[in-house]
Order: C-alpha cells, then sequence, then structure tokens
C-alpha cells in the first residue's frame, strides 16, 4: 500500500463513518427497489466526493485526485457498488471539460458541478459501438456557427439523472469530436432504463438526440480529438474501476469472515476447516495484490507518467478477482450466500458488470498485449 496523505486518511475517516451509517443500511434497499437514490448524491456531494477531479480552483482535490478518487470509491464499494459508481461516472464525464476544454468553458461549466451540483452523464456507448468506439453513428453536422447532434447512445450510467453530458459525436468520415451539453437541450429525450443484473441502484438510461443544436463553443479540444480525448478518460477511469472492484472483493471477504466465526458445521466454527480457509486465503492474497495494481495505476496518472499498460492490468486483474472472490464467498455461506438476505448474493451480482464495463477484460489484455509488443 502506497503512503496515504494525512488528508486522505481524515477524507477516509469521515467516509467510513458515513459508509457505516448511511450508506450501507440502504444498499439492500437500492438494489432491491432499482430507485437511484438522490439522499446518497447531496451526501456525497457535502462530502466533495463528486468533485475530486475538478481542477482546485473549483473545489477540486490539490495533490493526487485520481489517487484519492480511488480510496474513496474502494470504501464505499465495501458496501455499495452501486453508490461507489456515482463517483466514476461523476470524473468520466467531467474529464473532455478538464483535460480538453478551455479556460471560458471550465469557467461556465465547472461552477455548474462544484456550485449548482450537477451529475454529469458520459455519452459514449451505442447499439452498435461499444468497446469499438470508432464504430459509433451518433453525428455532429455543422449549421451556421453551430453542430446538430443526431444519434442514440445506450447504458447510459446516470443517463435520466444528469444535469449535462458529455457526448462523442462524429464530425466528419473518421473522425470523432466531444461536445459539452446541458441536458435541457431541444432534441433532448430519455429511453429506456436499463432494469439490470446487477448495480441495480444505479440509473442506466438510453439518451436519444433529434437535432439538438450546439454552440460551436460547446467543442471540447479541437475537431477530431475526440477519440484521443476517450482513450485518455480510460487512463483515469480504468484505476476507478479498479478500486471499485476491490471494494467489492473486500466487503465480501470481510463478510464471509465474520460468518464462517459464528456460523458452526461438524461441532466447530466453519473458519477452522482446511477447505474454507483455503478459500479464504486465496481471496485475501488477490486482495492484496490487487491494491498494488490499483494504486500505482492511479498514482502514474497523478504523476503524468502514461499508464495505459498499468490501467488496463488493474481494471482486468482487480475485476477478474472480484468475480472470482465473490463467487467464493458466496460458496463459503453455502445455501445462505444465494438468498437476497444476506449481502453475498448482491455484491456477486454486481462484480460481474466490473469484467465488462469501461472496456471488457479480454478488451484490456489487448491493450496490453499491444503495449508489450511496442519498442
Amino acid at each position: 500500500m502506497l503512503v496515504r496523505t494525512e488528508e486522505q486518511e481524515m477524507l477516509l475517516k469521515n467516509l467510513k463513518r458515513v459508509v457505516d451509517h448511511k450508506i450501507r443500511p440502504a444498499a439492500a434497499e437500492n438494489d432491491r427497489t432499482g430507485a437511484f437514490n438522490w439522499e446518497i448524491v447531496s451526501l456525497f456531494w457535502d462530502l466533495g466526493l463528486l468533485k475530486i477531479m475538478l481542477p482546485p480552483e473549483y473545489e477540486g482535490w490539490p495533490l493526487n485526485p485520481s489517487h484519492t478518487l480511488c480510496l474513496a470509491i474502494e470504501e464505499i464499494a465495501k458496501a455499495c457498488a452501486s453508490s461507489a459508481l456515482l463517483l466514476i461516472i461523476q470524473a468520466v464525464g467531467s474529464y473532455p471539460l478538464i483535460f480538453a476544454g478551455n479556460e471560458a468553458q471550465k469557467k461556465k461549466y465547472c461552477p455548474m458541478i462544484s456550485d449548482e451540483r450537477r451529475l454529469i452523464g458520459y455519452l459514449v456507448t451505442e447499439p452498435g459501438a461499444g468497446s469499438d468506439v470508432q464504430a459509433i453513428r451518433c453525428t455532429a453536422r455543422r449549421s451556421d456557427r453551430d453542430y446538430v447532434l443526431n444519434g442514440r447512445k445506450v447504458f447510459a450510467t446516470n443517463g435520466s439523472v444528469a444535469g449535462i453530458y458529455s457526448v462523442l459525436a462524429k464530425t466528419s468520415e473518421g473522425k470523432l469530436s466531444f461536445f459539452i451539453v446541458e441536458r435541457d437541450r431541444q432534441g433532448i429525450s430519455i429511453g429506456r432504463i436499463e432494469d439490470k443484473c446487477g448495480f441495480r441502484g444505479s440509473n442506466t438510461a438510453e439518451v436519444i438526440l433529434e437535432d439538438v443544436p450546439v454552440p460551436e463553443a460547446n467543442l471540447l479540444g479541437k475537431p477530431g480529438e475526440g477519440f484521443k480525448i476517450a482513450m485518455g478518460d480510460f487512463d483515469m477511469s480504468r484505476p476507478a474501476v479498479a478500486a471499485l472492484s476491490l471494494g467489492l472483493a473486500e466487503g465480501a471477504l470481510d463478510y464471509a469472515i465474520d460468518y464462517a466465526r459464528k456460523r458452526k458445521t461438524f461441532g466447530r466454527p466453519l473458519i477452522q476447516h482446511q477447505a474454507i480457509q483455503f478459500l479464504l486465503a486465496d481471496a485475501a492474497t488477490l486482495i492484496e495484490a490487487s491494491r498494488g495494481l490499483m494504486e500505482r495505476a492511479a498514482i502514474a496518472f497523478d504523476s503524468g507518467r502514461k499508464n495505459t499498460k498499468l490501467a488496463s492490468m488493474a481494471k482486468f486483474f482487480c475485476s477478474d478477482a472480484a468475480m472470482k472472490i465473490t463467487t467464493d464467498m458466496v460458496q463459503v455461506l453455502g445455501g445462505y450466500g444465494y438468498i437476497r438476505d444476506y449481502p453475498i448474493e448482491r455484491m456477486f451480482r454486481d462484480a460481474k458488470l466490473t469484467q465488462i464495463f469501461e472496456g471488457a477484460n479480454q478488451i484490456q489484455r489487448m491493450i496490453i498485449g499491444r503495449e508489450l509488443s511496442r519498442k
């Protein structure tokens, strides 16, 4: 584990108290109903968690923001992965503005996030374009000094609750560009709200863009830089997904250990049986290995070093570990692990998505292989 600053330790101490008293008690009900919990959103704004990645002048975290973001995500995910995802998508959606936006754009939109407390959505994925970002069909056509956006975006986290969107669209053949778009613009509508296996407390929606007028001033970066910006965003977001996966795994292991100490079988506590000890030992070892990769990838991003390979390693390793660990912890609880009265079943369902979003784990291995093949 990397050395944490005094400020980070203070943040995590306060956050742990909030997780224990507010987030964990609400997790099962959020999952059962699939409702978006605005009370938790408000709580996160109060703690400053939804603006960690903003520039310091807009109340962002001044030192090692990516590392701080990951530590906070990990702590929250121990109790509720849906709540932890709020931090990730706010950072992902803000990235094009923060790292490609000009000063005028930041002065206009950063206060909307920090002061007006607007959630920001990330509109990239389409029905025919997931891991293959270049396959995007959403268009941004020039009209006088404006652009007109047309397309259909799916699997948009916070899609129906965000006040601002970062939208990736095709500005010319083979060229993608990012735009920052207010939710209340004419032509934006919400389609299907997804009914998911896991992360049920997180809002996932279809966002439809029909002749949406967007001023030229809302273009983030130069025309055609969208793909480059999206790839840079992944370098920040993948360590964050690794942190969420790590938190999920830790939460599952902690619960299973407590259960195994109390549950008796064949005349002694479950935890004294070697078969159970091996499952717990494997999980604890994977968790420690995962933490090292996640923190190294986040610190590398904060330091301005190229972290593409580390970010992909952290993302696939941590999410694969989370899927294995939650599956094994279901096994530790036996039949009780498979019913909804116990949180392990929810963690098991949540873990699966971590292997899919922000680039499926097969894509991560391709990226690592590509990076290794370079001189």
